[in-house]
C-alpha cells in the first residue's frame, strides 16, 4: 500500500512540473522545444558510498542551488544522480531520515521560499506528503516525496531542476 502511495506522489510530482499554459512538459526544467538544437543532454552518478554524501544542511552535490540540500541527520541511500544540458542542472537524491513526513516538507518548503520558488503542488496521501515549487518562467523546479517506513523512519525523494 505504501509503494503505491509513493509512486503515486512521485507521478503526482512529475505532473507538477506541466506547463499549463503551453501544455508542453517540463523535465528536469526543461521544455522538449527549449532543449538547443542538437544539444544532448547528460546524467551522471556522484559521489561514492552513502557515508560519503554531503553533509546534513549542506548542498547535495556542488553547484547544486541553494534549496538543494540535504535534510539534517539523513542518510543518503545511493549516490546523488546529476544530469545538465543546455538549459541547465538538475538532480535527484534519495535518503532516510528519522524526521516526520510532514517535517521534511516543512523544510524543503521553508528553503524553497527563501530562494524564490513558489508552491506550486502539496499533496498528502495517508501519512506520505509531496510537495513541489518552482520559479515561473525560468526551470527553477523542486519535488519532495515523503514516505513513513514500516520498519520506522521515513524514505526522502528530493528532485531538482536549477533552470536556465
Amino acid at each position: 500500500m505504501r509503494i503505491v502511495a509513493a509512486a503515486l506522489m512521485a507521478g503526482a510530482t512529475g505532473l507538477a512540473a506541466c506547463d499549463r499554459a503551453s501544455d508542453k512538459v517540463e523535465v528536469g526544467g526543461e521544455t522538449p522545444a527549449a532543449r538547443a538544437p542538437g544539444a544532448a543532454a547528460s546524467s551522471q552518478t556522484v559521489g561514492g558510498p552513502s557515508n560519503a554524501g554531503p553533509e546534513a544542511g549542506s548542498l547535495i552535490v556542488p553547484g547544486a542551488p541553494a534549496f538543494a540540500v540535504l535534510y539534517p541527520g539523513g542518510e543518503i541511500e545511493a549516490p546523488p544522480t546529476i544530469a545538465s544540458d543546455a538549459v541547465g542542472s538538475g538532480g535527484l537524491v534519495t535518503f532516510r531520515t528519522d524526521a516526520a513526513p510532514e517535517t521534511i516538507v516543512t523544510f524543503y518548503r521553508t528553503h524553497a521560499e527563501a530562494a524564490g520558488l513558489s508552491s506550486v503542488m502539496a499533496m498528502n496521501m495517508g501519512e506520505a506528503r509531496s510537495y513541489g515549487a518552482a520559479k515561473a518562467g525560468v526551470g527553477t523546479s523542486l519535488q519532495v516525496v515523503a514516505s513513513p517506513l514500516e520498519e520506522g523512519g521515513t524514505s526522502v525523494q528530493v528532485s531538482w531542476s536549477a533552470g536556465g
